[in-house]
């Protein structure tokens, strides 16, 4: 009896000592598996990649970089000495003959100064064998002298081909063949978080290579309404650094290929930050083939004003505008593309050929790839029902035309005629062209007066009309100084002139 007893006892044990063990074990194992759900059930606190992916390996970037260092290029631009002056006009000083024409200087007129030479640099990307370059129009713009040295220590003289301030696009060509050139990849399909490489020439040194990522797309940072009143601007935004010199210069991808052209940098100093700021090549290869095919930028207008802001919530609740939904339309102005097609103010547009767009920079990105007479098709929302309509996009001038590379002294919109002798003579300039009537042309964005002769253009001497419009063609694109005289006007004037614009 007592053995059985016993027996039964040392059994009770084990089952206690099992069950306690078992009981632990699972204990333990529960701080093992802390976030674990059932079955079916996503875990809370668990980042992952829920549709299948997986997160790529290491990348290497050597064979990226070294396709595209060989077409990145160095330019270095020129700008002559000026002289400049406040442009107030001034009557001959009553006390010249006494005390000489410096004595009215005391008492105003116009103060001369002289501008010294300036120099300056950034980088481009050859994006042919035969020398044509792509870079930013802010880079060469206002250059008397434009030097491209490639990364083999070569150097060219180059040519401007054409600009365009609203994207800050310029193309550039320099004579030879067999040049190594970046082959165009696909902006479209870039991707958050994606590898790319920033190429260029930055604060001077030679070419140089720096990584980092897409950070953000569609990006507006209103940089390029500095010179132009109709800026693109869509950009990448990564943070690879990018600094004073990179301008001009390519982002590209890990297979090598071109995907923007370095912009602009985000910095309170600057210098770079974190972000830095490119243009979707997609919206390159549009502006540099228009610039090569008609000499100037086949803009495409939706006919649709729109707010750069967010839109209120005041109005957000009066049109049913949801966040992220769409592009709120402000107006519709009479004769444009979108009022032609019925889109009115308080119409919420979702997509620009079945391309979805959120944000104004996102819509502008899409239209820019067309041009004038190209029909899209635009989906709106209107008090909550989805409409599509076909629309043909419109020039500014509001028709389909084709917009000729206008000549540049059509483009002044004055109304000139050369300096007669009798008048050179006593004036004692060689020549010039007097502004009878400034216009409505680009002539009027400046302070310049009526009667006012033209001398020089960059400190190219002019004499005639002739002359006049072949210095212009030799800044096409960029900012020029024009500097003259008034007559019966003491001293010589010069002003700015944006031929980009």
């Amino acid at each position: 009896m007592m053995k059985l007893k016993n027996i039964f006892l040392v059994v009770l044990i084990s089952c206690a000592t099992a069950l306690a063990s078992v009981w632990g074990y699972n204990r333990w194992q529960t701080t093992q598996t802390a976030g674990m759900q059932d079955p079916g059930k996503l875990p809370v606190n668990y980042a992952g990649f829920f549709d299948g992916t997986k997160a790529v390996g290491p990348v290497d970037f050597t064979a990226a970089s070294t396709s595209a260092t060989p077409a990145v290029v160095h330019i270095k631009t020129k700008t002559k000495a000026r002289q400049a002056t406040n442009n107030l006009p001034r009557g001959r000083n009553p006390f010249s003959d006494l005390f000489g024409d410096d004595f009215g200087d005391l008492f105003g007129g116009p103060n001369s100064q002289t501008i010294p030479e300036q120099r300056a640099s950034g980088s481009g990307v050859l994006i042919s064998d035969d020398g044509y370059i792509v870079t930013n129009n802010h880079v060469i713009d206002g250059a008397d002298d434009i030097n491209i040295t490639l990364n083999n220590k070569r150097s060219y003289k180059a040519t401007l081909i054409g600009a365009d301030p609203s994207s800050d696009i310029a193309v550039l060509k320099i004579d030879g063949k067999s040049f190594p050139y970046m082959v165009y990849g696909n902006s479209d399909e870039v991707k958050l978080g994606q590898w790319v490489l920033a190429v260029g020439y930055p604060l001077t040194l030679d070419v140089t290579v720096t990584a980092g990522i897409i950070s953000a797309k569609s990006r507006s940072i209103g940089i390029n309404r500095r010179q132009s009143e109709s800026p693109i601007e869509s950009f990448l935004q990564t943070d690879a650094a990018v600094n004073p010199g990179n301008s001009g210069g390519a982002l590209i991808n890990t297979d090598g290929q071109l995907i923007g052209i370095n912009s602009a940098i985000a910095s309170p100093t600057g210098s770079y930050a974190g972000y830095s700021y490119a243009i979707p090549v997609n919206i390159v290869k549009k502006v540099v083939n228009d610039l090569l095919k008609f000499g100037t930028v086949q803009r495409a207008f939706l006919g649709i004003q729109y707010s750069m802001e967010d839109p209120s919530d005041e109005e957000r609740k009066e049109y049913g505008l949801k966040e992220g939904e769409g592009v709120l339309v402000g107006d519709a102005p009479v004769g444009g593309a979108a009022y032609v097609a019925g889109i009115k103010k308080g119409d919420i547009v979702t997509k620009i050929n079945n391309v979805k767009v959120t944000t104004g920079p996102e819509m502008v990105e899409q239209v820019t790839r067309y041009k004038p007479g190209d029909k899209v098709t635009v989906t709106y929302l209107r008090a909550g029902k989805e409409n599509t309509v076909t629309l043909t996009l419109k020039n500014r001038a509001g028709n389909t035309d084709v917009v000729k590379n206008t000549t540049i002294i059509e483009k002044l919109g004055a109304q000139l005629e050369p300096l007669d002798k009798k008048t050179a003579t006593t004036l004692d300039v060689p020549g010039g062209v007097v502004v009878k009537k400034i216009g409505s042309g680009i002539l009027s964005k400046t302070k310049m007066q009526d009667g006012f002769v033209i001398t020089s253009v960059n400190g190219i001497v002019v004499k005639n009309v002739d002359d006049l419009r072949a210095a212009l063609e030799k800044y096409k694109g960029s900012t020029v100084k024009l500097e003259g005289v008034y007559p019966g006007y003491e001293g010589s004037y010069g002003y700015p002139l944006n031929l980009g614009e």
